[in-house]
């Protein structure tokens, strides 16, 4: 889950959203169970839905396959390719997507023949689910928010992309992150897959032509 901070909520120093990343925990209870509080990692297993889970912590839970796939298997997505520009956008029934894409990366496919879902979401269809997502209680001043949801298979990902400030949450998973400073150039092409760049270029890098690199958990946000 990815948003542009509202200006509603607390300032986030300038100095970490446009210049440095940071990680952040134990700001939210979107990825724990209701017997573990903020900041701690729950099992990676679907929980039942109960009373006893207030609406944030029942987010995770709504998320877990069997359950997305019971209240939006007939709702029609709108997957994008995942290469640097994603230019193609593809719409299809989210059980299909489930079914039959939502499978390990191949590295040897192609960016553009890679589908995934990501953003484009429909936030009227997908309120029953969206309304139990809690914001990080932090923003930057002057701006709206924008959400995006997504989910895809293991080892997928977009290649190098400039990006503005913003926040990427773990639910389900974990999230690697490859990143250079805005003055440096990657070496990376464009309509190869993140995982064919790891395996084909990065052992190749030299220490100084390495980016930065993290790996968030369920339960931790990177903006």
């Amino acid at each position: 889950m990815g948003q542009t901070p509202t200006n509603h909520d607390s300032a986030l120093p300038s100095s970490y959203a446009f210049s440095r990343p940071v990680i952040l925990q134990g700001l939210t209870d979107n990825s724990v169970s209701a017997a573990s509080p903020p900041g701690h990692l729950a099992s990676m297993g679907p929980r039942p839905l109960s009373p006893l889970f207030p609406p944030p912590q029942r987010f995770r839970a709504l998320c877990s396959r069997e359950r997305l796939l019971a209240s939006f298997g007939d709702s029609v997505v709108r997957l994008s390719t995942a290469n640097t520009y994603s230019y193609q956008k593809v719409d299809l029934v989210f059980q299909e997507y489930v079914e039959q894409l939502l499978h390990p990366q191949d590295p040897t496919s192609l960016g553009n023949d890679t589908l995934y879902f990501f953003g484009d979401n429909n936030f009227t269809e997908w309120a029953s689910l969206f309304r139990h997502y809690t914001s990080p209680p932090f923003g930057l001043l002057g701006t709206t928010p924008a959400y995006s949801f997504g989910i895809a298979g293991t080892g997928s990902g977009v290649p190098f992309h400039w990006h503005g400030p913003g926040f990427s949450e773990v639910i389900y998973g974990r999230k690697r992150w490859f990143l250079y400073p805005p003055e440096k150039t990657p070496e990376f092409h464009p309509n190869k897959t993140t995982l064919a760049w790891l395996q084909d270029t990065y052992p190749a890098l030299t220490p100084s032509a390495r980016p930065l690199e993290c790996t968030i958990q369920a339960g931790s946000i990177f903006p």
